[in-house]
């Protein structure tokens, strides 16, 4: 497939639909060869492995997370003051 440089940029997403499905694209500037469009190598990013982390992570105070209470919020911002 052959493009002109403004054909190009208004149909890029379709462009990059048919180079994803294997098709070369060439685009052109005034009739000469400019870029030729090919897909790249299959990403080799590797598959994450779930889990690794069981066993090594310990929590200490279950309740970590709970909101303070009124009393426990006047009396860490007395010991800041």
């Amino acid at each position: 497939m052959e493009f002109s440089v403004a054909d190009a940029k208004n149909r890029l997403p379709e462009l990059i639909r048919a180079v994803e499905d294997g098709e070369p694209v060439t685009i052109c500037r005034r009739g000469v060869p400019v870029v030729d469009m090919v897909r790249t190598k299959l990403p080799t990013r590797k598959k994450r492995k779930l889990g690794t982390l069981r066993g090594k992570i310990h929590i200490l105070d279950p309740n970590w997370a709970k909101p303070m209470t009124d009393d426990e919020v006047e009396e860490f911002l007395g010991e800041r003051n």
